[in-house]
């Protein structure tokens, strides 16, 4: 068969066992079509086709963000941009000056601040942006989502007063006097985010139109999404109107599991657009607000082990009914404590599952984030074939809270080595806009477990769980296609293969690992079309 495109004096990465390594490939409408040396591969070249001499560029599979908050990311690109400021007095001047350009009456929103990050590392307050700007609502999100800054009149506006009681899986924030501070924590931010007008499904779609075009920028050929229905609206509206260029693996929220068994939705339904994943289910909270269930409590906290957002025996019952209607499940859980009672859980789940005859492979659960694991607990996510589901930027961008917070228990943390030679698989993603959208700064976390700054040192922060750079590019390859049971048609390299492809800037074997954090994105081809391009 004749090729459309063909690509040739690369580094082929194709993560595909029976070929591991090539110099060229070639591609037919949407497929790949053959794998091989140069000459090969350019005496294919149909009448018309387009040769592309890669000088020694790598090329991999195209890269997926197994786990990316989409329409999060997208409208986030429209809000004040609070992402990691280094201190209280910064975040300030940028609401500041976004407040004064903002028309009243109208929410004004941000996120991404880190109080951790800030000289005293104390909680800002609702005073401290009732002085700038008390006659619009703010509503901030801290930079792991799991917890906002609110000014008073957001508090009046959503009825928030001493008397109000914390809600089940959340905690509002308060003072010595019993007053609420402005930080609300887990579920008690719905209390406020719950009475911001909520952006349209056309609206919506029209970010993702510009968050799309960023992820082809990355890299990116497809992500696993995790939030709600809107989003899975618009990106239903991007396919029927054939804007979608990204393939799309949709989760679905805990809370619709009943509607989702009502009208028969099971785990792979779809095409290779657009396509069910699993029932997504919250077990707790965050590390950065302490709000992650601990087995023993923070240090330096003795009362606090974290929030409890999904009981043990809430997540059983949603787990079983969802894999009884044929739905895989995805638990976001980052405690020990929290890791530990999912694979309670799991492990309940595979035994109802191997009396009715299905196996590990029909469902394919998952652990979103397994930030720290009780020693105990480390081999049980293989032996029960639970997949983890991980975002090596987190390691870096929480090593110092990870210290801090958790002691001596962080050397299980983010422990990718260790689950790895367990016989876990493991898939990464961002968890954006969390942290950035980019998969090369996770291919990089992976590879040297060290800050694009060079801390903690060459070695990186526990070396030990350093990954080499193949692996890290199969967590966003292979590993993402076997986790959406997509292997047959993405995932590698192969002929017959869609053709999703990431070309690097450069040849990324050939530089040492800490130098991925130089690396740029050349072009990203999805279906063998490009979508991005700089060659």
């Amino acid at each position: 068969m004749l090729a459309t495109l063909v690509l040739t004096n690369g580094k082929v990465m194709t993560m595909d066992e029976d070929q591991p390594q090539a110099t060229a490939l070639a591609v037919q409408g949407d497929r790949i079509v053959a794998v091989g040396s140069d000459g090969a591969m350019k005496s294919l070249l149909a009448p018309g086709g387009e040769w592309l001499d890669l000088g020694g560029r790598t090329v991999t599979p195209g890269l997926v963000d197994a786990h990316v908050h989409f329409q999060w990311y997208s409208l986030g690109l429209q809000v004040v941009d609070l992402f990691e400021l280094p201190s209280l007095d910064v975040a300030l001047d940028r609401v500041r000056l976004a407040a004064a350009a903002h028309p009243d009456g109208q929410w004004l929103r941000g996120r991404g601040w880190k109080h951790d990050l800030w000289p005293d590392r104390a909680w800002p307050t609702a005073a401290h942006l009732d002085i700038i700007a008390p006659h619009i609502p703010i509503y901030l999100t801290e930079k792991s989502g799991h917890s906002a800054w609110v000014n008073s009149l957001a508090l009046k506006m959503a009825g928030i007063t001493s008397h109000t009681p914390d809600p089940e899986g959340g905690q509002i924030q308060r003072d010595e006097n019993g007053q609420p501070t402005g930080i609300l924590l887990e579920t008690a931010i719905n209390l406020v985010s719950d009475i911001i007008p909520q952006a349209t499904v056309d609206e919506i779609a029209a970010a993702m139109r510009v968050g799309q075009k960023k992820a082809w920028q990355a890299g990116l050929t497809g992500i696993h999404d995790f939030d709600g229905p809107y989003c899975f609206r618009a990106l239903q509206q991007l396919r029927q109107n054939g804007e979608l260029g990204l393939r799309v693996v949709k989760n679905i929220p805990a809370e619709k599991l009943d509607q989702a068994i009502a009208v028969g939705l099971q785990t792979g339904f779809g095409d290779h657009w657009l396509q069910i994943g699993g029932i997504k289910i919250f077990a707790d909270g965050a590390l950065g607000p302490r709000t992650a269930l601990m087995i023993e409590p923070y240090q330096g906290e003795p009362d606090n082990r974290g929030l409890v957002v999904t009981d043990k025996e809430m997540m059983k019952e949603i787990a079983s009914a969802a894999s009884l209607h044929g739905l895989s499940v995805t638990v976001h859980a980052i405690g020990d404590r929290a890791n530990h009672d999912i694979l309670d859980v799991y492990e309940a789940v595979r035994q109802e599952e191997a009396a009715r005859g299905v196996s590990p492979f029909q469902r394919r659960h998952r652990i979103e984030h397994v930030q720290i694991l009780h020693p105990s607990d480390i081999p049980r996510l293989a032996r029960h074939q639970i997949i983890a589901s991980m975002q090596p930027i987190h390691a870096t961008g929480d090593m110092a809270m990870a210290d801090r917070y958790w002691g001596e228990r962080a050397q299980y943390s983010y422990a990718w080595r260790t689950l790895t030679q367990t016989g876990a698989l493991l898939v990464f993603g961002s968890d954006a806009p969390v942290e950035s959208i980019e998969p090369i700064r996770g291919i990089h976390a992976a590879a040297t477990r060290r800050q694009a700054n060079g801390s903690p040192g060459e070695e990186g922060w526990y070396p030990a769980q350093r990954l080499s750079l193949e692996e890290a590019i199969r967590g966003f390859t292979m590993a993402a296609a076997l986790t959406s049971g997509q292997e047959q048609q993405l995932g590698s390299i192969t002929p017959g293969k869609l053709a999703d492809l990431t070309i690097f800037d450069r040849d990324i074997t050939a530089i040492p690992p800490h130098d991925l954090r130089h690396v740029t994105i050349d072009a990203t081809i999805v279906g063998g079309a490009f979508k991005y391009r700089q060659i």
